[in-house]
Order: structure tokens, then sequence, then C-alpha cells
């Protein structure tokens, strides 16, 4: 046996290593298809059920932290990430078609490449100029997805409060789901949907802040509440979306804990502080929610340690 590896030369040795990757490449389709199999049940079965969405970032969220977690070796981290994020929304594209709308006014370059590293190419990319726009669409769509930039980059001032009401979409994640210096597609980016109680995550909780004038002390209120104040804007006169605003009052968008150690909401906690703080009337509404961030920021051999 020792003599016949002696034996081997170069070229041989290369033959059979390329032999190997063609083995493991034909067992990486046929795993493939067979995820397309069970998909294939999964989506007789939720039809049997009445249907439902396909989208679940709470599940991807948990994917892709077990994925960077267990990832060892040559292969880099951003390769690895784009594949299964290719596979998981491909196969929720086969599922259910969808669209995802983009807010390209702060850039287009950006925002195309977030959205293509996280939903693929085979997913529909709209873009539009603007986060209302974004909004106007998905609620006009049967099932579509809309991407905005979760800090700054839009000049549509309180979006947010297009999220507001029952029947508005809500934020259902928060992009990437892992993140890590010199990410591909590291733009931080809100997922919104037409509203389903089953499909969005609410680790984080996402508020709509109206308050009727601003106060000193609102800042340290929502503090107080464990929570961080992500964009504020003037609130515009407008009735659309069946909001009605006067104008004049101050609109925030909020993040908190969905719940805190005393199991009170985040809107509790928010209206509590709020008040407490001297603000007369304040308005909290809840406009979506998303996984816990997972930051990572040290590199070892070519993989993100998760903080400690």
């Amino acid at each position: 046996m020792q003599n016949d590896a002696l034996s081997k030369t170069p070229t041989d040795a290369l033959g059979e290593l390329r032999g190997e990757i063609d083995r493991i490449d034909l067992s990486m389709h046929r795993l493939l298809m067979q995820r397309g199999e069970i998909i294939d049940r999964l989506i007789e079965v939720k039809r049997a059920q009445g249907g439902g969405c396909a989208f679940r970032p709470d599940r991807e969220a948990q994917m892709m932290r077990a994925l960077v977690e267990r990832h060892h070796g040559l292969l880099p981290l951003d390769a690895v990430e784009g594949i299964w994020r290719v596979i998981v929304s491909t196969f929720t594209f086969v599922q259910a078609p969808y669209s995802v709308h983009a807010d390209d006014s702060g850039g287009d370059a950006q925002m195309r490449d977030s959205a293509r590293f996280h939903f693929g190419f085979t997913v529909p990319y709209v873009p539009h100029h603007g986060a209302v726009a974004v909004i106007d669409a998905v609620s006009a769509s049967s099932g579509d997805l809309g991407v905005l930039r979760s800090l700054g980059g839009s000049g549509d001032g309180a979006w947010w409060l297009r999220l507001v009401g029952d029947r508005a979409p809500k934020i259902i994640a928060r992009l990437p789901f892992v993140e890590r210096p010199d990410h591909p597609a590291g733009l931080p980016v809100f997922v919104v949907a037409k509203p389903a109680a089953d499909f969005y995550a609410q680790d984080i909780a996402l508020y709509s802040v109206s308050l009727p004038r601003w106060a000193h002390d609102v800042p340290a209120a929502v503090a107080a509440a464990r929570g961080e104040i992500l964009a504020s804007a003037p609130i515009p006169r407008s009735s659309r979306a069946g909001v009605v605003h006067e104008g004049g009052g101050h609109a925030l968008l909020v993040a908190a804990p969905a719940k805190d150690a005393l199991a009170k909401t985040g809107a509790e906690s928010l209206l509590s502080e709020l008040k407490a703080c001297g603000v007369e009337a304040p308005a909290v509404d809840a406009i979506g929610g998303h996984a816990t961030r997972f930051e990572m920021n040290e590199a070892r051999a070519g993989v993100f340690a998760p903080k400690g």
C-alpha cells in the first residue's frame, strides 16, 4: 500500500483530488434537489393549512448565526454566507414568488449590493426613490418585501409613520443577520412586509413615537426605557394611510427590548418614562421588530469570532 502511494505521480494525485471535488459537487447538487423535494412537500402542507408567509426572518437569523459559528477552514465566510443566502432566499421565492422593493435615494450601489447578497438574483429587484414609495409598493402587493436603510439615507422625513396601523406594513427584520467588519453587504437595512402575526421576531421591538412637542428630557426618557432613538423628524401634515397629523409635533423611530425585566412591553415602558418626564399625550405605536443583532468584531483564522 505504501509503495502504491509512493509510486503515484503528481498528475495521478491531482486526478484523484479532482475526482474527490467532482464527487462532493455531485453530492451537493443532489442535496439541493432533495431540499427542493422537501420544499415541495412543505408547500402542500402549508396549502392544506391555509397558507402562510414563506419568509421567516427569525429562523433565518438563527440559521445564519449557526452557520457562522461552525464555519472554519479555507473558504471565506463571505462566500459561505452568500451561498446560504441565495439557497434560502431562492427556496423562499419558490414557495411564494415575491419581489424586493428597495429605496435607492441614499445611493443605488450599496442598496443593490445588499439586496442581491441577501436575496440573490432570482428574486426580482425593484428600485424606488424614497422610503414612502417602497412602503406604498409593499402595501399594494400580495406579498412583496421592502428594503429601507435603517439609519438615514431617505429624504422622506418621518417615513415610519406610514407603518402605523393594523393594516400598514411592518418591519420584520434587520439585515445583515450577522454583522462583522468588511461585510460585502454590510449596509444596515430594515425589511418591510405586510403584517402577519406569525412571522416576525420580536427580540427587539420598533416603535413610532409621536410627540405633540419636543421636550429636553425625551432622550433620557427613551434611554430609561432601555430604548434607542434611531431617527427623528418633524411630523408632516398628512392624512394618508389612515394616519392624521396636524403638524407641529415630532416623530421618533425607537428600538427597544420587546419586554423588560418586569415583563412590561416596550410600549408601556416608553409611555411611562415619557409621561414621567412631562411629555403630554405621547403616542407610541408598534411598527415591527427584528432579531437581536449578532455582531462579530475579531478575526481568527479567517473567521470572525462573536463578541464575548
